[in-house]
């Protein structure tokens, strides 16, 4: 069920009253399931002049109860089934409700229908003055019998007496129209029920000419002149659906139902998709047809969990260190010794701890760091380490999986190698997407490099934004058509920053696809590799590509360094003591 619509039984219970004192009368669409409560609840036009025009309110109709459950509207549905349908549709709106309560049944079972309605919030119920069981009042031919109207009266003065609630209203419907006896007999029968505490009348008619409406409605205003006080007059222009609501509100009506518009509409939908499939064999012709399956996920809150999802999940993401560097710079070999560079140290804290004190920071405390030669170097007690057993291919990706389990949850992949601030990680934490990858469009400052270290270079369908100096974009839709360590210098838009984020569902993705290819490509070339078995975490990555998974990206201007050699050493030292 969707979230976005609570309130409270009390508050929603007196807002009819509200509406009507407020605004003089009130719109309500018919609804008769949850998601047909949601629509018509979340219903809007958006005006020139900045209002929305919308639903004042809900009709809980037992016609289309009935029909959305396959059954005449011959109160052959009981209470406790209205009553389920009721709270279905309660539990997703924050709308008034109007429900029409057919007969109302006998007295004492109007009493406990009237006190689980007032409870559940429900502002109003209507009931029509016929005998039970009674036959809908637009079937052509059916025999509508008139209950004794000091009988009905009897009925709704009891209901009334069980309320709690002076917003609590209780709504008489005149058949007498509809039954044919007239607008005397109507107007007589709408003298008692007011007398005995109806809050208001409902006139009913099936004829297309409302003439004999629009009589009542002149008789009411005498009438409520008679007795000294006015309630609201409801109708259901079903059958004289021509006239607008504005005529209706100005021949003096103040409540306006759209009795079961939104069911006969679905069942005309139902029916052709229904066909075109039949006839197609196959369901392609029947999309054009049909809603996306993302708006109807919008709309009963499927988005709202997978966003509450990604936000709990990133609670649990945890952060994989492949370490599979060994210093290959001889002076920085000679300064620090033979160490992982994970180890390397920088004003006397090694880069995993400050890798880990940033992590920490953007709320991420598992850490995993992968790693096999001069692993028992690493002391700081904020990671946990895991040995690569084949720590000597020198695969950042295979040394990536030796912490599959850890992925579950999903995981945010760092280079050993990489320092960089909380902000990158805060930014790639806040995207909705599935997989990302942290790309820099100021690399061309650095080609100064590309003689001393192979750069993992990307090509992009944009080119990159430059526009806005040392800035973090996320560009959600930017099209990644190439990477790796042999893309032409001449032709990459941004730099891979080693850094990269796998929500859950994108952690079963890249499990997948890797061991398909460990199957696929054993022992053969994979991408720029070899072999598979000494692919890196850019082959991977162009296999995803290949395959048309979608993958994001956070473009950075600034915000991290990479250290490989004693320049870069020395720049981030600089960088540190700034």
């Amino acid at each position: 069920m969707s979230l976005k619509n609570l309130i409270s039984p009390e508050q929603r219970r007196k807002k009819l009253k509200t509406i009507l004192l407020k605004n003089g009368f009130a719109r309500i669409i018919e609804t008769h399931n949850g998601l047909s409560g949601l629509i018509g609840n979340d219903a809007c036009i958006n005006l020139e002049n900045g209002d929305c025009l919308e639903f004042d309110g809900l009709w809980e109709s037992s016609f289309t109860d009935s029909a959305s459950k396959g059954h005449p509207d011959a109160e052959i549905i009981g209470p406790d089934s209205r009553l389920h349908s009721i709270e279905e549709i309660m539990n997703v709106t924050n709308k008034p409700m109007i429900v029409d309560g057919d007969t109302g049944g006998e007295a004492t079972q109007f009493e406990y229908f009237c006190s689980k309605l007032e409870r559940f919030g429900v502002s109003a119920v209507i009931i029509e003055d016929k005998i039970f069981p009674k036959r809908n009042s637009l079937e052509p031919g059916a025999k509508q019998e008139l209950e004794d109207p000091d009988v009905f009266a009897t009925k709704i003065w009891r209901g009334n007496k069980i309320a709690l609630s002076q917003d609590f209203m209780i709504i008489a419907r005149l058949e007498s129209l509809i039954a044919n006896k007239g607008i005397e007999d109507a107007i007589s029968r709408a003298r008692t029920y007011l007398r005995a505490g109806a809050d208001g009348i409902m006139i009913h008619s099936k004829e297309r000419e409302p003439r004999d409406v629009f009589r009542f409605a002149e008789e009411y205003t005498k009438l409520c002149d008679e007795l000294g006080y006015r309630k609201p007059l409801v109708c259901v222009p079903t059958a004289y659906n021509r006239l607008t609501e504005q005529e209706l509100v100005q021949r003096g009506f103040n409540i306006i139902i759209h009795a079961n518009h939104l069911l006969r509409a679905s069942y005309a939908a139902m029916q052709k998709v229904c066909k075109k499939i039949l006839i197609s064999g196959r369901s392609f012709e029947a999309d054009l047809i049909c809603a996306p399956v993302r708006d109807v996920f919008k709309t009963v809150g499927f988005m709202d969990v997978k966003e509450k999802d990604k936000v709990y999940n990133r609670m649990k993401t945890c952060a994989i260190i492949p370490d599979t560097h060994r210093l290959l710079d001889t002076a920085l070999i000679e300064k620090c010794g033979d160490i992982p560079i994970s180890a390397v140290e920088l004003l006397d804290k090694s880069i995993i701890q400050r890798q880990a004190e940033v992590l920490n920071n953007a709320k991420i405390f598992n850490i995993y760091l992968v790693g096999g030669f001069g692993l028992e170097k690493i002391t700081y007690r904020q990671i946990k380490k895991i040995i690569n057993p084949q720590y000597d291919l020198n695969s950042p990706l295979h040394a990536l999986f030796c912490a599959e389990e850890q992925m579950q949850d999903g995981f945010i992949m760092i280079y050993s190698d990489v320092l960089f601030y909380e902000k990158v990680i805060s930014e790639v934490l806040q995207t909705q997407e599935d997989i990302v990858l942290i790309i820099d469009s100021t690399y061309p400052s650095r080609l100064d490099r590309l003689h001393k270290t192979r750069m993992e270079l990307v090509i992009a369908k944009h080119q990159a934004n430059n526009d806005h100096y040392r800035m973090l974009t996320p560009l959600t839709d930017m099209e990644i058509k190439m990477i790796g360590k042999r893309v032409s210098p001449d032709l990459a838009t941004h730099e891979f920053t080693g850094i990269a984020y796998f929500s859950e569902q994108g952690a079963d993705i890249l499990k997948s696809v890797y061991h398909e290819a460990a199957q696929k490509y054993a022992g053969k070339k994979f991408h720029e590799a070899a072999t598979f078995e000494t692919a890196s975490f850019t082959d991977i990555i162009q296999e995803l590509i290949d395959l048309g998974y979608p993958l994001n990206v956070c473009e950075v201007n600034q915000g991290w360094q990479e250290i490989h050699n004693t320049h870069d050493y020395k720049h981030a030292l600089e960088s540190l003591q700034c």
